[in-house]
């Protein structure tokens, strides 16, 4: 393939060396997001920042604990970032869909490293709001567009497990993050700049590398179907799914649906406006802006369950459940190490249980567990501090926080960034995905914006507005958000053919539309099929053809057969 330069990876590695390699490369981008996130927990509780440079608080004079005077600054520099990332997403959506996901990367991971630039060397809050800003804006970019590339190149029976993966590394993220800081308090008292510049200019290094080796990763094959370059397309398919033994067929299977499905689109939506998706405008049985609601509403809800507060505000957490100061910030990173550990089990789980029933169970314990942390937590500071009874309902109530957070890692991390990069259709793929990181945008700069101000007023009951947010997660689950586990991207769109936001109805239209558009998702069983069904073997005939008369309308099959058979009849009357 000489279309492709001979430095590509995708020349050298195949099958599952190949997919495991480009998921090293989306995992190193998840691995920034992370850190990113979970960095600025230690950077609000260095004294030189909040007291010296930010000027939002000053240290308590018995306990040295920050005393916040200006919770809405803290909060705005915290949630500005959040902003920068809902631009960022939408032009890296915008981006990837029209010039290929490796030259977004690549845009995202050179913005980003300017924007962590301007951070470590903010000189006071007016500085640091524009710096992270920027910084927001190259981390929308990537989260808009790496998920896409990794559940395009993956298989669908293991595209959950490849995603979660990628996860483990996102928390590996903020496990660093926050024992960087850690450390770094050590450094002349933890008094001096060092205590919060480094460990944001630590994020720069995996930036670079990122920006220097995504150059060398193939393309995603749907991409370039999309914009008719297929033959790049149907050669990496066959790197990626093999072409010897029992792999014959497979990779030449999915290019035909992806061919098919991809033809279709183009036939069904009128417009691809970000304006015209948000409301569905042109999108007929697309129905995209059902799709761009669920995907916006399930980013939003991760975030209010409780997870960016316990991220981003976990000393103040641990300060409110009557942990002492000196103790809160090996504590924080110890939860982030029992955060990683969790998000393991999602890797095994996901794939096998499915999306749905993995946030059913993380919703419930989550949910109690925030219940129990705002009673054990109110109930310690009915004791005396320091006693033996305050002691032992502030270790109940941090055991529940662990709890949260493990949870939180096994479930519904994952799934609300993996959900938006599979429903989607291609024509639209990487804009989609940018709806999700909107969502999470939203949720995490509201949220953030407003916790200094509610930790503040109501301090431990903070966790029952999150265990409240988890009870209204079930019932919105389960009427709204149909299955998409073990099924191809290239069938997403049949699933939301439905003219119903019911779950139920949407599986029901699904099946209808199976079984009479086979074509759509089984390239085996075209009339002019190119792979033997039972072999799995090329057949011979015409290579590459497009099965016609495709559509995601129940009633349009059967209007199709009633018009044959009147013309037969006519024919032989």
């Amino acid at each position: 393939m000489d279309i492709i330069p001979r430095s590509n990876v995708v020349h050298k590695l195949e099958k599952r060396k190949l997919l495991i390699a480009i998921n090293c490369v989306a995992g190193l981008s998840i691995f920034f997001f992370g850190y990113d996130q979970g960095m600025m927990g230690g950077v609000n509780g260095a004294v030189d920042y909040y007291d010296t440079t930010m000027k939002f608080g000053h240290p308590d004079p018995k306990t040295g604990a920050p005393v916040i005077d200006n919770t809405l600054l803290q909060g705005g520099i915290v949630s500005i970032y959040y902003l920068g990332t809902l631009i960022g997403c939408l032009i890296g959506g915008a981006f990837g869909d029209r010039y290929g996901r490796i030259k977004t990367i690549g845009l995202g991971a050179g913005w980003a490293v300017i924007g962590a630039t301007l951070q470590t060397s903010a000189q006071n809050h007016t500085w640091m709001i524009c710096a992270r800003l920027v910084n927001g804006w190259g981390t929308g970019m990537l989260n808009a567009i790496v998920p896409v590339w990794a559940t395009e190149t993956a298989e669908h029976k293991s595209r959950g497990q490849f995603v979660a993966i990628e996860f483990t590394l996102n928390i590996f993220g903020v496990v660093v993050a926050y024992w960087i800081e850690y450390g770094a308090n050590f450094y002349k008292g933890g008094t001096g700049q060092f205590t919060w510049r480094f460990p944001i200019a630590f994020q720069i290094a995996p930036l670079l590398f990122l920006f220097a080796i995504c150059w060398l990763f193939p393309e995603s094959p749907r991409w370039l179907v999309k914009v008719g370059r297929e033959e790049e397309a149907r050669y990496i398919l066959g790197r990626l799914r093999g072409e010897t033994g029992e792999d014959v067929g497979k990779a030449e299977a999915e290019f035909q649906d992806i061919r098919n499905i991809a033809e279709l689109e183009r036939k069904t939506a009128k417009t691809q406006s970000y304006f015209s998706m948000l409301f569905g405008i042109g999108s007929g049985k697309l129905h995209t802006g059902r799709r761009v609601q669920l995907v916006i509403w399930l980013q939003i809800m991760q975030e209010w369950i409780g997870i960016a507060g316990v991220t981003i505000f976990a000393p103040t957490i641990f300060r409110t459940a009557g942990i002492p100061n000196a103790q809160v910030q090996w504590i924080s990173g110890l939860n982030t190490i029992t955060y990683m550990m969790a998000t393991l089990i999602c890797v095994f789980t996901l794939d096998r249980i499915g999306r749905r029933w993995t946030l059913y169970w993380g919703s419930v314990v989550q949910g109690i567990s925030m219940f129990l942390a705002g009673g054990l937590s109110t109930a310690g500071l009915q004791h005396p501090a320091g006693s033996a009874m305050a002691r032992g309902y502030a270790s109940g109530a941090v055991a529940m926080i662990f709890l949260f957070t493990a949870t939180f890692g096994a479930t519904w991390l994952t799934v609300p960034w993996l959900y938006p990069a599979e429903i989607f259709p291609l024509e639209v793929r990487a804009k989609g995905n940018a709806w999700g990181v909107v969502g999470w945008s939203i949720g995490n700069g509201w949220l953030t914006l407003l916790l200094p101000v509610i930790f503040k007023a109501l301090e431990q009951k903070t966790y029952y507005i999150f265990g409240i947010a988890n009870v209204i997660t079930l019932p919105m689950v389960y009427c709204l958000y149909p299955e998409s586990n073990q099924r191809t991207l290239e069938e997403m769109n049949l699933l939301f053919a439905s003219d119903s936001i019911w779950n139920w109805e949407a599986e029901k239209n699904f099946a209808i539309l199976k079984e009479q558009n086979p074509e759509l998702v089984q390239a085996a069983q075209r009339g002019q099929s190119v792979i033997d069904p039972e072999t799995g073997l090329p057949k011979s005939g015409r290579q590459g053809s497009v099965a016609r008369n495709m559509s995601l309308d129940v009633n349009a099959l059967a209007h199709h057969e009633d018009t044959y058979e009147e013309k037969q009849t006519f024919k032989h009357g």
